[in-house]
């Protein structure tokens, strides 16, 4: 067995099949054929089963999955280590975010104090972003909730309000910030079911007795900042997602504030990792210069 035979395996398996596989890893078909076919006779097991042109893992595939992608990230931790040394002068970080406002702070951060490392981005929901993290696909997720799985090293970043905006001319415009119990008697337009934001205002509202009246579901922030702006309804964003706009009107929620929260996190085995211990050191230091900035 060989990593680069483990490396054609996690590749099969990541892209469900042998020609994506022998593109994403820049090699030919041929070649991962034969890996793969080397592997499951040098141990007389079948990895996958073969159904026309879709595969399937077997169950001998599945468990030997697991194991691959702890040796590979394991081979890539010793070669980060050795190839960054003590100062990080190099080397790259992937980061998974549910959405793109915090964690470009974060990566301001890092490169500030890492300029020569390589960061790349990629967004999705939190669950997407947990699944990055155990296939190896990214190093450090930034999600909207915690975790109690505990295969997940969970660091809590930050917290934010929730704010309604609605358009210059709306009749609530005159208006500096408004009451929870108000907010939902209008008619709001809301992200999907599973949204972060949704899930906090409508617990905040259960809290005091009321439900959110949702007159639309849109599935984006964006969208739901156009959609204000024509004129089709009140919305409700995470303060540090807001965008100020010379046609709208924040509405801050007066009195106990409704708050959604960030965390970053990891695969708990890869926490000493020095690129990833190096992120959670700069978010630490970020946090405490907030801080005292708000002390002061």
């Amino acid at each position: 067995m060989t990593l680069n035979q483990l490396r054609s395996f996690i590749a099969v398996a990541r892209y469900n099949g042998f020609t994506a596989a022998a593109r994403a890893l820049k090699t030919s078909q041929t070649t991962i054929t034969s890996q793969i076919q080397t592997l499951e006779e040098e141990h007389g097991v079948r990895l996958f089963e073969r159904r026309g042109r879709r595969i399937e893992l077997t169950q001998v595939g599945e468990e030997l999955l697991q194991i691959a992608r702890q040796m590979i990230g394991l081979e890539d931790d010793a070669a980060m280590m050795l190839k960054d040394s003590a100062d990080l002068r190099s080397g790259s970080l992937k980061i998974g975010a549910v959405s793109p406002f915090q964690v470009i702070e974060m990566i301001e951060a890092f490169n500030a104090s890492y300029p020569d490392v390589y960061l790349s981005t990629a967004l999705g929901n939190s669950e997407a972003v947990l699944g990055e993290l155990s296939s190896y696909g990214c190093d450090v997720g930034v999600l909207a909730r915690d975790t109690d799985d505990d295969r997940y090293y969970v660091q809590h970043y930050a917290s934010y309000p929730i704010t309604a905006f609605v358009r210059r001319d709306h009749r609530l415009a005159a208006l500096k910030t408004i009451e929870l119990a108000d907010l939902a008697r209008e008619k709001l337009l809301m992200r999907e079911r599973g949204s972060t934001t949704r899930r906090a205002l409508e617990e905040g509202m259960a809290a005091i007795g009321a439900t959110a009246r949702v007159s639309m579901e849109i599935g984006s922030r964006e969208a739901i900042r156009e959609a204000v702006i024509r004129g089709l309804g009140i919305g409700t964003v995470s303060e540090s997602e807001y965008v100020p706009d010379a046609q709208l009107h924040p509405l801050p929620i007066a009195g106990a504030p409704v708050l959604t929260h960030i965390y970053v996190c990891c695969l708990r085995e890869r926490r000493r990792s020095r690129m990833i211990a190096a992120f959670f050191e700069t978010l630490r230091q970020t946090k405490a210069r907030k801080a005292n900035m708000r002390s002061n």
